[in-house]
């Protein structure tokens, strides 16, 4: 694969990140869900401020999440980018259900903070995965070869 596919994942992930960031500061000025601070959460994980948390969720909206997504495009079925992105995004917010909210104690799917942050953050990832796959077809990502992706280690 063209190692360009990954800058280019990655700035979707980073206009993906912009958009379900600004939301999640919305919601916080507006006081809604209060009982719902994923920065707060992760800076407390991490052992350190707001801001550490704050870098640490771009990097991972950016560089993980867009990575993992340029590395998976060629498995995923062929349908729009944008599609595989919304899939994408909605695997995303499995993993975080089922991983960072138990060890955050929040529950698993969020249980401890009620059914709204659950669906709440369902919806921004599935919104989330649909920008990263939207900005990637965008900057028309190089094609991949079914023997370049079979190939891979």
């Amino acid at each position: 694969m063209a190692g360009s596919n990954y800058l280019k994942a990655m700035v979707g992930g980073l206009a993906g990140t912009t958009a379900l960031s600004a939301i999640m500061m919305m919601k916080g000025m507006m006081g809604v869900m209060p009982e719902f601070d994923m920065i707060g959460m992760l800076a407390s994980m991490l052992g350190g401020s707001r801001t550490t948390a704050w870098i640490m969720h771009f990097l991972i909206g950016t560089v993980l999440w867009g990575g993992l997504f340029a590395w998976l495009d060629p498995y995923l079925p062929s349908w729009d980018h944008w599609l595989k992105g919304t899939l994408f995004g909605i695997a995303t917010w499995v993993l975080m259900m089922i991983l960072v909210m138990p060890m955050a104690g929040a529950g698993l799917f969020a249980a401890n903070l009620g059914m709204m942050v659950t669906v709440a953050t369902l919806m921004l990832h599935a919104m989330y995965g649909a920008i990263v796959g939207s900005v990637y077809a965008a900057e028309r990502p190089a094609p991949v070869h079914r023997f370049q992706a079979s190939q891979r280690p």
